[in-house]
């Protein structure tokens, strides 16, 4: 497995968690005081340091449990293969646009213009933009899969700041899709828990090298560099493990 940062499986979630909730109350009583300036700052430095972690899960592609499995040539095709089915069927379900519009959904759904409408506005803002992201996803399985939680320590800075800036807006609602935040991330995780203890070791690295290319594309957005729709990628999360299991059959 990764070397990644590991404590327990799940911490990445509790950090997030922490994370979003400190940020809600600095926001609350200061966050108005923090600029623009600043917070595209601290996006830039957390896309860089998305794109290291990302080239360094992709490059578990030359795992030897993963060319024993299916020879020396045959990985890295795996993972191209996996991301142009995955995309091509993400792409044909609009994954993308599909959660972009749910969010919205929700948003015009909850916002009655009521008295309550500002707290519900920030918790369903806060709740969609913390939890539909692909980075969500990447990295609850892969603290799931007990490959480590940096994806989840870095998405959890990058939610702490942006809960500053929606908190010093919508107020205390932005702290109650922490809870939100816990049911997703802690489902996903456990996802990735049963995961690691079904597929074999061939699978799980092909399953990682291909959510660490994802993760290259997440990076792009934080770098304002390239819109990558990632969550149309997704699909290939379940196509890698399922062309590892293909070739080993051919093979064997």
């Amino acid at each position: 497995m990764s070397g990644g940062t590991r404590v327990f499986i799940g911490i990445g979630t509790v950090v997030n968690v922490a994370t979003v909730l400190v940020g809600s109350v600095l926001g609350v009583l200061v966050g108005h005081r923090l600029s623009h300036r600043t917070r595209d700052l601290v996006t830039d430095a957390i896309g860089l340091v998305t794109l290291l972690i990302a080239i360094s899960s992709a490059l578990t592609v030359g795992q030897k449990a993963l060319s024993d499995a299916v020879g020396s040539s045959a990985p890295v095709l795996i993972v191209l293969g996996a991301m142009l089915i995955g995309g091509i069927i993400g792409s044909l379900l609009r994954i993308e646009q599909r959660l972009e519009g749910f969010g919205a959904w929700m948003q015009h759904r909850f916002d009655r213009g009521e008295g309550e409408g500002k707290f519900v506005e920030g918790f369903v803002s806060a709740s969609m933009v913390f939890c539909v992201g692909p980075l969500t996803f990447l990295g609850a399985l892969s603290d799931g899969l007990g490959r480590g939680a940096d994806q989840l320590f870095l998405k959890a800075v990058l939610d702490g700041f942006t809960s500053i800036a929606f908190a010093a807006s919508f107020g205390w609602g932005v702290a109650a899709s922490a809870l939100v935040v816990l049911v997703v991330q802690g489902s996903m995780t456990a996802i990735g828990a049963v995961l690691g203890d079904v597929l074999p070791d061939a699978h799980v690295t092909a399953l990682g090298a291909t959510g660490g290319v994802m993760l290259i594309g997440v990076a792009l957005r934080l770098l304002k560099i390239k819109q990558v729709a990632v969550a149309d990628l997704l699909p290939a999360l379940i196509v890698a493990p399922l062309l590892v299991q293909l070739l080993v059959v051919i093979r064997n």
